[in-house]
Formats: C-alpha cells, structure tokens, sequence
C-alpha cells in the first residue's frame, strides 16, 4: 500500500464500533446518574497550558508532547491530557458564576509521541470526570465511586484501587527534602532520567519503571508520615468514606502520579489483565490548577480512563460483546423499474423513525436474500414486476418466514405494526 495509519494510531472499524459505543454509553449514562455534563473542549492548546499546569519535568511535556508552531507564530500542543482544557474552559467561560461545584465529563483522543505497545498509543481515547469547586474528601469518594461504579458497570471485576496522599505546597517541599537526603547516597545508581529528577523533581523519582531503581527506592521514606495536619485529615476522610462505601484500596507510597498539579489525593485503577502496562486510569486532586491558569484559589478533583485499555481488558476476559448492529427493514428491488419505488418506500421508511437499507449491486433476489439476512433484518419487502402490476410490496417476515401482499399506501403503517413485538 501507498498509504498506512501513522505508527501508534488505529482505525476503528465498523466491527469494532458497537464495543466503542457499548464503553461510551456506559459512561455517558453513569455520568448522567451522578450529576455530571458534558464538555468538549479543542483538539490542541497553547502549549503553555500544558507546561505550566502539568509540569516542565515531567516526562509528558519533556519528551512526549505534539508541539508545533502554527501560521500565525503561536506555540500549539496537541492535547496529552483532558485536565488542563477543562480548567482553561471553566476558568475562561467562568463558569462558576453558576455557582456549586461543576461537575464535568468529557470523552476525548489524546496525543503523546511514545514508544507504541499494547495499551500506549500516539493517539488514544480518555473517559474523564472533572468536579471543580469543593475540598471535601467526600468529593474525592464520589469521584472514586463514579470510576469504580464505571468499571463494574462494564464486567470488569479484575481491577484494584491504589491509593495515596501526595500532600500540598505546605507539606510536600518537607517531604521533597526527605525524599533527596535518603536518596543522596545511591544517587549516582540511578537512571539518567532519575538523577536529572532528583535535582529538578524528585518525586517523580518514585514512579520510574525501572527495575534497578525501584529497588533502590523501595525503602524509601513514607509520604503520609510527613503529611500536614490538613492533608493527613483530608486523606483519614476520604479512607473512611471509601470504607462506608465498601469501595476497597492499597495504599501505595510510592503512588505520585505523572504531572505536578496533583495535590492531596492520587490514585490509580490497575488490572492483571494488562500486564506491564497494568493501569486502565486514574486521577487526583488538583486544588491549585484553576490559580495557576488565572483563575481564583479553587480546589478541584477529577480522573481520566483510557478507553483502549478498557476495551483490552473487556476482550482479555472475554466480555467483548456488544450488540450487533442491524436494519428493521430490507428493500429487495427486482429490475431496473422496481428501483425508483423502492428508494421512495426506503426513504419513507426512514422518515417514520426506522432503519432500512436496500441493495445498490444489482444483486438476484437470491442475493439480495442474502444481504438482508447479514444485516439481520426483521422485515424485507420485495418489490418485482408482480407487485408493480398490482401496486402492492410482498412483507416477508425475516423470522417466521410468513409473506403477504400490502398496498403500497399501507406498506410503512404495516411494517410498523410488523416490528412492534420485536421493539416491545
């Protein structure tokens, strides 16, 4: 072939869309039911955006990032992540003049030049919930909820909640500190990019894949023990609502999360069903972000779930299936004369609310049988030389293989009737 999808990108067949859709609804709906509206936000951003908020360190905006200069001599990103434009939105368009906390969700392909592999894509797709305007810890079980609730609602029961404090501007340069002075003596072991963390942001040291230094690290001091008095409340809280909500966790200390406007609570969803790239989604709060885009002090909380990763794990325990797509009605048109009355009655057919097709392939009746069996039609209607003669349609029942003659005037109520114990 000329032409190939770029490296790190999929095509989603139609084959593959009842999945898609079956995720996306699923979402939609549990969205609904927790008090949740949509937002749509732009496809790329002011890379400033991206590396004020999420951090000019961290390994996204460091290394992972579509950036381009546009035309007009701007700096535009591709968005890596749904947190940011969401609070840019918020912030721009002041929505809380509404008053309450805004509680946001979006369904969105995110961009990161990466190392391509099961589950990592350039492109993939976040499910992600925003909740702007409130501290309580009752918000982060909610959020937590919502996102378990999500999972489950799918089948997936082969997952764990990781959670962890990774504390405030208050508390976290103390740990910072810490965290350097037990690392100082293996320093020089590390990984280039933890030694380069160490100095620049040595948290970030806590979440590197690598063998070597997570064994080194693995002793490392406790975050939660240098925890202020508000984080530690903060995080008793929402452990013990978690609890009353019979949502079960791990507490993960080396749990930080990859971009730096995370605060207080942070947690992951992961599944042995995904192997080394294990986690399917996660989240924190963010109670500076909106200050930091230009708004006022305003805490926030929300997460985001990778849709492919879902759809791995749904087919990895084989819970795949989604409804198959399919037409009420078939049109067979035989003959060249029968086409024009059948394109009206299709087009009739779709006006009163149904799904219909028809064949374009010239095909014998035979085939076009065929045809409407593949599309698992309930009704066909046959349009021939007899019928034309007669200003009737033969409706044959997919199912019971019962046929009669219809006037043509009558055909869309008959069929209507006809499908009423099938949509019941």
């Amino acid at each position: 072939m000329r032409y190939q999808r770029p490296r790190g990108t999929n095509d989603i067949l139609p084959d593959d869309t009842p999945l898609w859709n079956r995720v996306e609804e699923t979402f939609r709906t549990l969205c609904k039911h927790y008090g949740y509206h949509e937002i749509r936000t732009p496809i790329f951003e002011d890379t400033d955006l991206f590396t004020r908020s999420m951090g000019e360190h961290t390994d996204v905006v460091s290394k992972e990032m579509y950036t381009f200069t546009d035309r007009g001599g701007r700096l535009i990103t591709l968005k890596p992540e749904g947190t940011a434009p969401v609070v840019r939105a918020y912030v721009e368009n002041n929505l809380a003049a509404q008053g309450g906390v805004s509680k946001l969700y979006y369904i969105t392909p995110i961009f990161r030049y990466e190392r391509p592999q099961a589950g990592r894509y350039r492109q993939a797709h976040q499910l992600g919930v925003e909740a702007i305007g409130s501290q309580h810890p009752a918000l982060d079980a909610e959020v937590i909820a919502l996102a378990m609730h999500f999972y489950r609602e799918m089948g997936i029961t082969r997952l764990s909640l990781v959670l962890n404090s990774v504390g405030c501007p208050v508390c976290r340069p103390v740990y910072r500190e810490r965290l350097r002075e037990f690392a100082k003596p293996f320093v020089h072991e590390l990984c280039d990019a933890c030694q380069t963390r160490f100095d620049l942001n040595p948290l970030r040291m806590l979440d590197c894949k690598r063998e070597r230094c997570r064994t080194l690290l693995h002793d490392a001091p406790d975050i939660i023990e240098s925890l202020c008095e508000e984080c530690r409340t903060h995080f008793d809280a929402l452990r013990a609502y978690l609890d009353a909500l019979q949502i079960p966790y791990v507490v993960d200390k080396h749990l930080v999360r990859g971009f730096d406007y995370y605060t207080k609570t942070a947690f992951e969803i992961v599944s042995d069903a995904l192997g080394a790239q294990n986690a399917l989604g996660g989240g924190g709060r963010y109670d500076g972000l909106v200050e930091e885009i230009g708004g006022p002090p305003t805490p926030g909380i929300g997460f985001a779930l990778g849709i492919e990763r879902a759809i791995i794990v749904l087919k990895e325990l084989g819970l795949a299936q989604a409804k198959r797509e399919t037409v009420d009605v078939f049109v067979a048109a035989l003959g060249e004369d029968a086409t024009l009355p059948a394109l009206q009655l299709l087009q009739a057919l779709r006006e009163a609310g149904m799904s219909a097709e028809m064949d374009y392939q010239r095909r014998s009746l035979k085939g076009q049988m065929k045809l409407a069996d593949r599309l698992g039609s309930r009704i066909t209607l046959m349009l021939g030389e007899e019928e034309l003669a007669q200003g009737v349609v033969t409706l044959r029942d997919m199912v019971t293989k019962e046929q009669r003659f219809v006037p043509v005037d009558d055909v869309v109520p008959q069929v209507i009737r006809a499908l009423q114990p099938e949509h019941a």
